[in-house]
């Protein structure tokens, strides 16, 4: 049995998810066989494996900063919310079907068990497992069937490492209050707390760790910095804060609007763009912003006809189609290509609790037809002569509703003069391919954009970012005392 460690946070995003990527790319760095592993995520935000499982994209970018190919077993169950009471789960990378909010007391004993197999097949294949928690651990409601957080940690005999975001407030109430709500089993797994985002001067902090230490009897094993244009892969299925868009550079900047869809999902499309040099990203629900932008993307949804409605109730879709037809660009990815069409139907109930049919934005000769079966996979192709690599995750099938002769293919999808719209996810990710689509867009509207000439891609960006958190890791934390309680070599 490999060994391993739980990373846990005092509460959601409080940097979990960071800490894994910086503790597995710290490892691989050293030479160990390291994994990554979290029981269940609730996302939207996912990705295709090479063999076809889907798994959450955060376990995907820590498989990547590990060195080693993702698997269904590093993320055995992801939970994909389509309202506030129900969730579409997928298990071991495959569909299994849905739960709602009062079922889990049933449902999760075929999760966990899948769960503590998953870990355990991993377990036996790589020197060292670091799993990564959900929520907090201290969510007492929830312990009775938990497999992410202290289930697993106790099932598996793991330390603990606490991880707590000290930029949001409370930091040490949250840690100490973490420690005082679990039982006194729970608690002998906790060995130590890492602070997070820490800016400032860490002399005034120290009064306050030594406190934490001595009221815990645990130590505080490092604090890490604020990392600043350091972004991984998101998690968050329900809320975008919004993308931070690369430095400013002395011509013209593309404005790209984004719309916030209450169930957006595989957001991380939009990350390529943003971190592209001389262009500006902003995430909203404003008609006025959508309206004056030089692109706007509709994102992928995991409830297409409930975020088309979302937006008609707030004008956006009216905003969408007048810059189509002033000539403005609109790019639609999945389900916000979907939105696209004249019609969408979803007879099945694939999306909702009861058969829907509506009409879409009309600015696509498409029509779609929402089915049971599911289109995993990755896909590859060329555009303008640029390679073009990417993956889909969705359900429905979107066919050309009359004929148009003016639109034209784009990548799986069509093109009909300023509007562009895609099933493909992670296709920007390709750098030819996203200068070249952006140039053209640009053109359109009517701005002289180029590509910065030797800017870094974003594949190796997400490299140097990797690179920067292991570095943050060795410098900021006690990794002697870290690898002891993994049970590496220090």
């Amino acid at each position: 049995m490999a060994r391993g460690l739980l990373v846990a946070g005092t509460t959601s995003d409080a940097g979990k998810s960071l800490l894994t990527a910086g503790l597995c790319r710290w490892l691989a760095r050293r030479g160990v066989r390291v994994a990554p592993f979290k029981s269940q995520n609730m996302s939207n935000n996912s990705m295709v494996c090479p063999d076809g499982a889907e798994i959450g994209r955060a376990q995907w970018l820590q498989a990547v900063a590990c060195g080693v190919p993702p698997e269904a077993a590093m993320n055995p169950v992801l939970l994909k919310p389509g309202s506030d009471q129900r969730s579409h789960v997928v298990l071991m990378g495959r569909p299994w079907g849905q739960l709602g909010a009062g079922e889990w007391a049933t449902g999760r004993t075929v999760l966990a068990s899948t769960a503590f197999e998953a870990y355990a097949d991993l377990a036996s294949r790589y020197d060292v497992v670091i799993a990564e928690g959900a929520g907090s651990p201290a969510e007492t409601n929830l312990r009775a069937g938990d497999y992410v957080n202290m289930g697993l940690a106790r099932a598996f005999d793991l330390p603990v490492v606490v991880v707590g975001d000290i930029d949001r407030g409370g930091v040490l109430a949250a840690m100490y209050g973490t420690l005082g709500l679990l039982d006194e089993a729970d608690q002998r797994q906790v060995k130590g707390w890492v602070v997070n985002k820490f800016r400032g001067d860490l002399d005034l902090l120290q009064p306050g760790l030594r406190t934490l230490e001595e009221r815990t009897a645990r130590p505080v094993l490092g604090v890490l910095p604020f990392l600043y244009d350091v972004w991984l892969d998101g998690e968050d299925a329900l809320a975008v804060d919004g993308w931070s868009s690369a430095a400013p550079t002395p011509g013209p900047t593309l404005c790209v609007a984004v719309i916030r869809f209450p169930r957006v999902s595989n957001a991380t499309d939009v990350d390529a763009l943003a971190a592209e040099p001389g262009v500006d990203v902003r995430v909203t629900a404003d008609p006025d912003v959508v309206a004056r932008a030089d692109l706007v993307v509709l994102p992928g949804s995991r409830a297409t006809l409930s975020d088309l409605a979302w937006m008609r109730g707030r004008g956006l879709d009216a905003a969408v189609r007048a810059r189509a037809q002033a000539g403005r660009p609109v790019l639609g990815i999945c389900g916000g290509y979907q939105m696209l069409a004249e019609t969408i139907e979803d007879d099945e109930a694939v999306e909702a609790d009861a058969p829907q049919r509506a009409a879409g934005l009309g600015l696509l000769p498409t029509r779609v037809r929402f089915g049971r079966d599911k289109h995993l996979g990755t896909r590859s192709g060329e555009w303008r002569g640029q390679e073009v690599t990417a993956y889909q995750i969705h359900h429905g099938v979107t066919e050309p509703a009359r004929e148009d002769h003016e639109a034209e293919p784009f990548l799986d999808g069509w093109r009909d003069g300023v509007v562009w719209g895609t099933t493909w996810h992670g296709a920007f990710e390709r750098d030819g391919f996203r200068r070249a689509f952006l140039a053209e867009v640009a053109g359109q509207a009517g701005l002289a954009w180029r590509a910065e000439p030797g800017a870094t891609g974003f594949a190796a960006r997400r490299e140097q970012m990797l690179d920067r958190l292991a570095d943050a890791v060795e410098e900021h934390l006690d990794t002697a005392a870290l690898a002891r309680l993994i049970g590496v070599r220090p």
